[in-house]
């Protein structure tokens, strides 16, 4: 079953990359009593991935947290040096959380998992955004094939805020 709005998000424990090294983030540390943008991408440095969706979020992050939102997060089915790698490159790091998602546990537990073994990645997430509220879904946005971000790109996010 896929997540929906209104629904609670699963308990989970992400990995992150920070200049102290990695740390584990769980779900209630990162949105507990908060406003928080999260999307999901097939995969970091995935072309639109890299190209589209994530700059998107960066060159839009101030605009973001202008609407009273708390902080904004893009997670992955990718291991954490790889998400920091991708902060790195990105210009992200610092301004974004990073989350790994290396199992995919989180992923599947919203029902956003999708095997992209056809195209040489395995099980990966489905890319979209949601608003979430206290953990709570508030508002999201499903994209219908994994090379396109539009309705779940920033432009979309900024006009749900």
């Amino acid at each position: 079953m896929t997540i929906a709005i209104g629904d609670k998000l699963p308990t989970a424990t992400f990995k992150e990359k920070t200049s102290d090294g990695p740390v584990e983030i769980t779900t209630e540390q990162l949105f507990k009593g908060k406003r928080i943008v999260l999307f999901a991408v097939p995969g970091a440095f995935t072309p639109t991935c890299s190209l589209n969706h994530l700059p998107g979020y960066l060159e839009n992050r101030d605009t973001i947290l202008s609407r009273g939102v708390d902080d904004i997060a893009v997670v992955a089915v990718n291991d954490w040096h790889v998400m920091g790698a991708w902060a790195q490159s990105s210009g992200g790091m610092g301004k974004i959380h990073f989350l790994a998602d290396w199992d995919a546990g989180f992923t599947k537990a919203l029902g956003l998992d999708t095997d992209l073994s056809a195209g040489g990645l395995g099980v990966r997430s489905k890319r979209y955004s949601m608003l979430v509220e206290d953990g709570v879904v508030k508002s999201l946005n499903i994209e219908e094939s994994p090379g396109q971000a539009t309705v779940s790109g920033a432009a979309t996010m900024l006009g749900q805020l």
